[in-house]
Formats: C-alpha cells, structure tokens, sequence
C-alpha cells in the first residue's frame, strides 16, 4: 500500500504544471535519452516510438503532466494506471526497473528546468514518482500472480513453436502458436494481446505486442502481423519466420476486452489491422448459445488489404443477431460489392447511427490514431456514455483529442 503524499508535496507538485505544460516534451525526451543509456532497460521498449515522429515522447509528458493536475483526485486516473500496468506485465517489466527510471526523470527534471528545479521540486517528484510507482507495482505484482496461478498460465517467457503461418492479405499474415511444452495455455479474454521477445540476427533483440486474434480455446493463440514498411518485427515475421521455428511469448495482457457480464447490443468497429482483437471476440460470441446482438463495422483500402473477409462471413453466416458491413475506401477492379464488401468509402457516425444501436450499445473500437481520434471524440460529442465506449490503441496511448 501506497503511502499517502503530504498536502506540501501535492502543493509543489501541482506548481509545476505551467512548467510541464511547456516542457515536457523536452523533459521526456531528455529523461529517455539518459534511461536508454542502460541496455536492459532499453529493450524493453520500441525503439519506433521514440525520437522524431515517435509518440512515446509525447504520450509520456502527456502522462505526467496528468498526473500533476490531477494528483488531489488521482482516482480519475485509475484507467491509466491499469493500462499502463497491463502494459507492464506484457513487457515484463520488474520492481527493479522502476529506479532506473526514477532517476532519469530526476535528472532529466533538472536538466531541463534548471534553476527552476530546486532541492524541493525534486524531493517533490521523487515522493510523488514512487507513490505512483508502487500503486503500479503492487497491481502488476497481482496480474503476474494471477496469470501464473490460473490454468495454463506462467511467469515470464514461454516458448511457443508456430504450427500455422498463413497470408490473410498482402500486408497481413497470421500465425498460429502452441507451447513448445505442449501444456495449455491460459484463456485469454478477447482483445487481448501477446507479448514477444525476438531477437533479429545482427540487429539485435526487440520486444513488440499483438493483439489475439483467435478465440480462447486453451491451446493455441493466433496473431495476425500487418507488415509495416520499415518495421525490424513485422518484415522479419513475414520473410524469415517459418512453421517450426520458436518464439519467446510472455502471457496474455491488455485492459482491452470484451465485456462478459453486458446484456447490451455490441458494436465492434475497426479499421485496417484492427480488426484482430475484433476477430478474437467475433470468434467467441459465434461459439457462444443465444442470440446476442452484434453489428461488425470494419474499414479497409480494398479488397488486396482486408483480411480475414471470407473467415467473418463464414463466422456471422445462419446466426440470428450477427450483422456485418464492411467498407472499402477505394474499392480494386475485382473487388465486388455484396460479396466482398458492403460499401463504398469511409465509415461514418451517421452511418453507423442510422444501422447500428449505438445509442443503446457497448462500442469497441481499434485501429489507426486517426480513425479513433474521428470516432472516440465523435461518439463521445454524440452522447455516448464514456463507460460504453472501448478503444485499443495502436502504439503510445497520446492524446485522442481533436
């Protein structure tokens, strides 16, 4: 249990938001330069969310300076808190990664404030960062015990040998993974995701996260990799990775899930590769008896990028309350509408309001930033209670505000 931070300690935190307000970019982009400086510590994230054109520079000051606004009613912020902890136990990050970061925010504190950072200030942000931190570490203690005490569950990195590699469209493949131990696996909830430890020849070793994209079923997990064009992970996945070959994968993670206990309509919308999570909770509403209510809306370029068109048909085809539609922007020549897809160009919020339940449904949203940022805040703007809406992130959770 955390210990509670004294009123001076709230006070002098909270005078320094103007402060992080105009320099917390630089503070965390100095404080990453100084934590990166320890090898271990820097594998533990993507390095393509840092430096210019990176998100995590952003999303992390964004973070702070919430926390300093926040820090009399930190209970606002207990979504982010389990985010970020979700996060960790993916990544499997340790209680004793936490000082490394502590003294480079510290540092990096002073090297940006200057003067303006005093003994005080810091003491300040020293107590209010290990508040912080042991709020994280004392939940993240309870996910790893929890993971590794249910049925299939574990502690760490597993390996896991693909048994399936297949191309779902040309820029994303799925593979198929079952422990190497042959043991189950802990039932996943839908729309959570993996963590992988790769180590790429002569470029080092990389850890990324994907979303699920296959029901709970306790034996096996599917990933589906969209290939980015410079992304070390997804090009290696595609080219080099083959069926046999054996990855290190640490247990299912992420506070993106369907919800079991709704008795409301379910929405699930995505664009381009966010349909995985999608497609993980498809699969487990489809193998569930009743008659749920749920409208899939997915986005795509065309026909040459959707994937897993034919396995959504086949999943939603003969079962009262499932409904689909399926939007390509620029449709291809062989593309053809009613078989492949169901309209042409964006999805839209009047379109979803005039043929979905939106004002009566759970909403679950992933794909790019820039669809979440037009949905989120347009659902938001419509009246949609911010309980029924429910988004993944791609990446850095920065700021969705328009």
């Amino acid at each position: 249990m955390a210990r509670e931070l004294s009123a001076a300690t709230k006070a002098i935190v909270k005078a320094t938001v103007p402060a992080l307000a105009a320099h917390g970019t630089d503070i965390t982009a100095a404080m990453y330069l100084l934590l990166f400086k320890n090898e271990e510590v820097r594998k533990l994230f993507n390095q393509s969310n840092q430096g210019e054109g990176g998100g995590q520079t952003k999303a992390l000051a964004q973070a702070i300076l919430a926390y300093a606004q926040n820090i009399d009613n930190l209970a606002v912020l207990g979504p982010a808190v389990e985010r970020i902890a979700q996060k960790h136990v993916g990544l499997q990050i340790q209680p004793h990664h936490y000082p490394y970061v502590a003294n480079a925010l510290l540092a990096a504190i002073k090297q940006v404030l200057g003067e303006a950072a005093t003994d005080e200030v810091l003491t300040a942000w020293g107590e209010a960062y290990w508040f912080l931190a042991d709020i994280l570490i004392g939940r993240e203690k309870q996910v790893y015990e929890a993971l590794s005490s249910a049925e299939g569950g574990w502690n760490g990195w597993r390996r896991f040998r693909i048994i399936g590699k297949q191309r779902e469209s040309d820029i994303i493949t799925s593979f198929v993974l079952e422990p190497e131990d042959h043991e189950a696996v802990v039932r996943h909830l839908p729309g959570q995701y993996l963590t992988f430890r790769i180590a790429v020849p002569r470029k080092g070793e990389y850890r990324r996260n994907y979303s699920i994209s296959s029901a709970p079923n306790g034996k096996t997990y599917r990933i589906s990799v969209k290939r980015e064009p410079s992304g070390v992970i997804s090009n290696y996945l595609h080219d080099s990775v083959v069926e046999g070959d054996v990855l290190d994968v640490a247990p299912p993670a992420g506070d993106f899930f369907l919800k079991e206990d709704t008795t409301r309509p379910i929405v699930l919308l995505s664009g381009g590769v966010g349909l995985t999570p999608m497609i993980s909770m498809l699969e487990a509403m489809a193998a569930k008896d009743g008659n749920a209510s749920v409208y899939y809306v997915h986005g795509a370029e065309d026909g040459r990028v959707h994937a897993m068109g034919e396995h959504v048909r086949k999943l939603i085809f003969g079962r009262e309350g499932m409904r689909s539609a399926i939007f390509y922007r620029t449709p291809h020549s062989e593309d053809r509408k009613g078989v492949h897809y169901d309209q042409e160009g964006f999805v839209t919020l009047e379109w979803l309001a005039e043929n979905t339940p939106l004002k009566e449904a759970d909403i679950y949203l992933c794909g790019p930033k820039p669809f979440l940022a037009v949905f989120v805040n347009g659902l938001a703007k419509a009246g949609i209670p911010n309980d029924r809406i429910h988004y993944e992130f791609f990446g850095p959770a920065d700021n969705l505000a328009a």
